[in-house]
């Protein structure tokens, strides 16, 4: 059920943050954390500010995402 109802967007990451998590702008110029879970952390490693990546957002709460993949 961790799914249900979460959407994905296309985003870019401006900033790497503390933690494994990274400050990334949509689009429409809003901008998110973003934190990298599964095997997106081990496969991917460290993403780089200026990279296009996918993220997940929950309905509920539109200010943190998954980042999935780089684009």
């Amino acid at each position: 059920m961790s799914g249900e109802g979460a959407f994905k967007v296309e985003g870019r990451i401006v900033e790497a943050l503390p933690n494994g998590t990274y400050r990334v702008e949509l689009a429409n110029g809003h901008r998110l954390v973003g934190f990298v879970a599964g095997k997106a952390r081990h496969t991917h490693g460290r993403f780089v500010p200026g990279i296009g990546v996918w993220l997940r957002l929950s309905p509920c709460d539109l200010s943190t995402g998954r980042i999935l993949v780089e684009k």
